[in-house]
């Protein structure tokens, strides 16, 4: 199927809708040209209003560790967008519910061959790095701190949340090992296209 009709498809996705405490929105940037790939949770209420991945305070955070601006953010030919869960999951307790199980099994493998040129795959969170990593530690912490493990095809993030803050604080060596590993891997990446 061409990634043009795989992406109307699942702009039409109501797989989880009677799950929603409103109407499905999948948000997801593709391209086939792209060498990065961003899998994050599920979108935040902010992205399902205005249709834009990572258009809020977490988004503004990535786009500092990664060292891009906006516009090569957004260009799906350098970046696609591939959330665990395509829609937004509605909010709990304790912040935005877990992405919906439904989107990964039917969506990533028929996305992901339509993205035969990237090389690097950011798995933001434990969700991502459970359903894509093999023999990764117990915690997030650790799986974070042990990044090259996976590289180059894969690199390992804790949530941009400013939610996580305090692990920022207390894990320092994350902007002072793995985000200069991380940015130089992007650059040298996005200097290809």
């Amino acid at each position: 199927m061409p990634l043009t009709q795989l992406l109307k498809d699942i702009e039409a996705c109501q797989l989880c809708a009677g799950a929603l405490a409103h109407d499905p929105r999948p948000v997801v940037r593709a391209n086939a040209a792209a060498r990065i790939l961003i899998i994050g949770q599920a979108p935040g209420r902010r992205v399902h209003e205005t249709g834009i991945p990572w258009n809020d305070p977490s988004g503004k955070r990535l786009r500092e560790w990664l060292a891009v601006d906006d516009e090569t953010f957004y260009d799906a030919s350098q970046i696609a967008i591939m959330p665990m869960g395509f829609c937004f999951p509605g909010t709990g307790k304790s912040g935005d519910l877990p992405p919906r199980p439904e989107c990964a099994p039917a969506w990533h493998q028929k996305l992901l061959s339509e993205l035969p040129n990237v090389e690097l795959t950011l798995l933001i969170g434990q969700y991502a790095q459970a359903q894509y990593l093999t023999d990764k530690p117990k915690t997030l912490t650790d799986t974070v701190r042990n990044w090259q493990a996976w590289a180059p095809q894969y690199f390992a993030l804790p949530h941009p949340s400013p939610r996580n803050q305090l692990w920022l604080k207390k894990n320092p060596w994350f902007g002072d090992e793995v985000i200069p590993a991380l940015q130089q891997q992007v650059h040298d990446l996005l200097a290809k296209n």
